[in-house]
């Protein structure tokens, strides 16, 4: 089944990477509220049904922070307390259909945007998640983005696996922006990048 608007079908070489549909994202009682983040749920899982009809590869993003991190503003980073390990707020949020493994990033205090890397916030230092190592096991080839958010973990994600040489689409109606305008500022990033806005 293709995806609408991309240039190519999920098929068995295809990954469909969800990104950190969270309560704290997704939900309005969350920290970071994406607005719109909750009516994404529903696209999300129309794409993860198709998906996983057509034998491709269905991964799940988390962010995953320690209770006190340089990645919180009250540890000297920019964000607000999201997605504290084990809490409300880190939960996939409800509703979501979860068929696949989940990677768990900025475990250990990092800036997590992409699914594929961590940076340290202090030292600049990166280091890789599971996420490309699952992915080439699996003999993947082409990566479709979705979640939240548009212009921060969407975006980061879709231009590392850019980056790792994979195909890769954005479904541009299951994410939504933190910001309007950064939104459409991350969306010409990612078609300058290569990537596909389906």
């Amino acid at each position: 089944m293709a995806v609408p608007g991309a240039a190519w079908p999920f098929d068995d070489r295809t990954a469909l990477v969800v990104v950190d549909m969270q309560n704290d994202f997704a939900d309005r009682r969350g920290s970071l509220y994406v607005d719109g983040g909750e009516q994404v749920t529903e696209q999300v899982n129309r794409l993860v049904r198709e998906a996983r009809a057509a034998g491709a590869t269905v991964v799940y993003t988390q962010d995953w922070h320690p209770h006190d991190t340089p990645h919180f503003v009250d540890g000297g980073g920019v964000w607000p307390r999201h997605c504290v390990q084990g809490s409300w707020g880190a939960q996939l949020v409800d509703g979501l259909a979860v068929d696949g493994p989940v990677v768990q990033k900025g475990t250990g205090g990092e800036d997590g945007y992409s699914g594929f890397s961590m940076r340290d916030p202090e030292t600049g230092r990166v280091q890789h998640t599971a996420l490309d190592g699952m992915l080439r096991e699996r003999g993947i080839r082409r990566v479709v983005v979705v979640g939240l958010a548009q212009d921060v973990c969407v975006k980061e994600t879709a231009l590392d696996a850019r980056r790792l040489g994979y195909a890769t689409a954005v479904v541009t109606g299951a994410t939504r922006p933190v910001e309007p305008a950064k939104g459409a500022r991350a969306l010409a990033e990612l078609r300058e990048a290569g990537v596909e806005l389906a």
